[in-house]
């Protein structure tokens, strides 16, 4: 399918691509070095067309063919793009679905517009993954290398190549944290993960759902999933809780 393009003020562009159908919509929100065409994307994709739900998949800034570059991206650009993507490519309530830092962006987008979203979905995710996990990671010599050149390469276990992690990426995710306090999330939430997961600790969800302050939040675990959950049978798990959020919504809708 031929991607479309959503400009922001300053000029950035954020491509897209948008199946029509009925509501409530999906979106994909995808995770750090990926983009609109991986596996969950894509299988989603296809799910919501033999469905007939309305569906949007889009890469953020620095991601890609939107414009940007990775280096200059961070939580709070990335949740500009899921907003503007929210309100001006589709209508009508929502089910976000986040894959690992996507889900970060997708519980800040929840937050941002309640009345927009009828569940969400997330996937491996990684809420302050840059404060709790990476810089704590960072040997003394790669913190030295961040603050003094901007930017620095760390292997990755599930990316043919290494993160280029930025000093802005740190600072930006410093500024917008979510699992410090309760997170005002009223609308049915589900979180799955693999508790093989070497990127993003299962216990991350676990404590996503405890901050999570509405009372519709379920946790499900794959015990010998990684942080892809891109097998076949993993996946389909995926699809089937789309469907169970979008059923739940049309129920409350009618």
């Amino acid at each position: 399918m031929d991607y479309k393009t959503l400009s922001h003020p300053d000029g950035a562009t954020i491509a897209y691509e948008r199946q029509d159908g009925a509501s409530p919509g999906v979106i994909f929100l995808h995770g750090l070095m990926s983009d609109r065409g991986g596996t969950k994307a894509r299988t989603l994709a296809a799910h919501c067309a033999a469905k007939g739900y309305a569906y949007v998949r889009f890469d953020m800034f620095g991601h890609g063919d939107s414009s940007g570059r990775f280096e200059d991206g961070g939580i709070g650009r990335w949740t500009e793009d899921a907003l503007a993507i929210l309100d001006h490519v589709t209508e009508g309530p929502q089910i976000l679905v986040g894959s690992s830092m996507g889900g970060w962006v997708t519980v800040r987008a929840a937050v941002a517009r309640p009345n927009r979203i009828a569940g969400v979905l997330g996937i491996a995710p990684a809420p302050d993954f840059t404060e709790d996990q990476m810089w704590p990671g960072l040997s003394p010599a790669q913190r030295d290398k961040i603050m003094r050149d901007g930017v620095v390469e760390i292997p990755s276990d599930y990316n043919d190549g290494p993160y280029r992690i930025s000093r802005h990426l740190i600072e930006d995710g410093r500024r917008h944290l979510v699992l410090r306090s309760a997170i005002p999330i009223a609308c049915p939430v589900r979180l799955l993960h693999g508790q093989r997961d070497t990127a993003v600790p299962w216990e991350r969800s676990v404590l996503l759902a405890d901050k999570i302050a509405g009372k519709d939040v379920e946790l499900h675990f794959i015990k010998d999933g990684d942080h892809r959950l891109s097998l076949p049978h993993e996946l389909a798990r995926i699809c089937a809780m789309v469907d169970e959020l979008v059923a739940l919504s049309r129920r409350t809708a009618s």
